[in-house]
């Protein structure tokens, strides 16, 4: 069975195309010198994005309204949630809770899931 490694992107929803298989890690590229950003599924009740980050590449610290689950897919970063560091690998996750200041520092190019929930909080 061929299993698509690119899929295409809804140009209607920017979202990934539905009922299309499709591998995670190679569904985005990592960039030189940037921080890329991917829409899989978005909803009024979340959204699911993946990221690549380039080596040297930093995020800035935000706070988000909403509960979101991070995994790392391919690589390694530290996710700094109410100052306590937290080395995640490839294949580990964590969730980072609603309000709390967070900072995703990458120790080497890496690519993520993010998965925003955002019922319960209206």
């Amino acid at each position: 069975m061929s299993v698509p490694n690119n899929p295409k992107l809804n140009s209607d929803t920017a979202e990934v195309e539905k009922a299309k298989s499709f591998i995670m890690v190679e569904i985005i590229e990592y960039v030189p010198n940037s921080v890329v950003i991917k829409t899989i599924l978005k909803k009024s009740t979340g959204n699911i994005s993946v990221m690549s980050v380039d080596s040297g590449e930093g995020l800035t610290e935000k706070t988000s309204p909403f509960d979101t689950f991070a995994q790392v897919i391919d690589g390694t970063a530290d996710i700094v949630i109410n100052g306590k560091s937290n080395k995640l690998n490839t294949g580990q996750a964590i969730v980072i809770p609603a309000h709390a200041p967070n900072l995703i520092m990458p120790n080497e190019r890496f690519k993520m899931i993010l998965t925003v929930i955002k019922s319960g909080y209206e």
